[in-house]
């Protein structure tokens, strides 16, 4: 375990071990954070991004940094940063400090130019935003919101919002999401038995219909109906 310590020299062998283990560290650490920490960056998850970032970085470039301190360092971090997310939920001033309320950019067709200094961005960039989104015109758009994550959310004025069924009046069937069941040759049971199959009406339905095998699957989905996608190995 010397290779945790402040060292003169480290062997390849334990640049390597120093290398690996903060890569597990890590990966556990942002696990521990949450889904959140590796979404768009917040003020906070930001912060903790980068301070982490820096703390692991020079053990692994310095053989007289000890690899010890900076684990103990960054656990504390990741201690206050759970501590800030949870508290925040909790409290509301705290919760608008660190995740300020969105704000518009564009009201009824017209850019609030104050705000794109709030926001710290161009006329440029909010063009090219609404070229994301294939709105070519202004005017077009309702309102456009600044969200705390750095990203904008547009909503267009009525009259351009595409028609639905809903406007129409018509019925619709529920959103026939498919299932994956089969994966690279591999069934997936618990998906397959909360459809109500199990393996040998599996490998009938593919036996009947295709004439292969699981194994040469790479991919099948079920949909509502038991209807069954199968891709093949190329």
């Amino acid at each position: 375990m010397d290779f945790f310590n402040s060292q003169e020299t480290l062997t390849a062998i334990q640049w390597t071990l120093r290398a690996i283990i903060s890569f597990i560290f890590l990966l556990f650490s942002v696990k521990l954070m949450g889904q959140r920490a590796i979404s768009q960056l917040r003020l906070l998850d930001f912060i903790i991004a980068l301070i982490i970032g820096n703390i692991l970085a020079h053990p692994l470039s310095d053989e007289q940094l000890g690899l010890e301190g900076s684990m103990i360092t960054t656990g504390v971090l990741i201690l206050l940063y759970i501590i800030s997310v949870f508290t925040s939920l909790k409290w509301g001033k705290l919760r608008s400090f660190f995740e300020p309320l969105p704000f518009p950019l564009i009201e009824n067709g017209q850019i609030v130019y104050k705000s794109l200094a709030r926001a710290r961005i161009s006329i440029d960039f909010l063009l090219s935003e609404l070229r994301k989104e294939k709105i070519e015109d202004i005017q077009k758009v309702s309102l456009a919101l600044w969200e705390p994550d750095g990203t904008i959310s547009l909503f267009l004025n009525p009259q351009y919002e595409a028609v639905t069924p809903a406007d129409m009046h018509l019925a619709t069937n529920a959103f026939p999401f498919p299932k994956t069941i089969i994966r690279e040759g591999k069934i997936d049971f618990k998906e397959l038995n909360r459809d109500g199959k199990d393996e040998v009406w599996l490998k009938n339905k593919i036996k009947v219909t295709y004439n292969a095998e699981v194994s040469d699957i790479l991919l099948t989905t079920i949909d509502n109906n038991d209807n069954l996608k199968v891709f093949f190995y190329k």
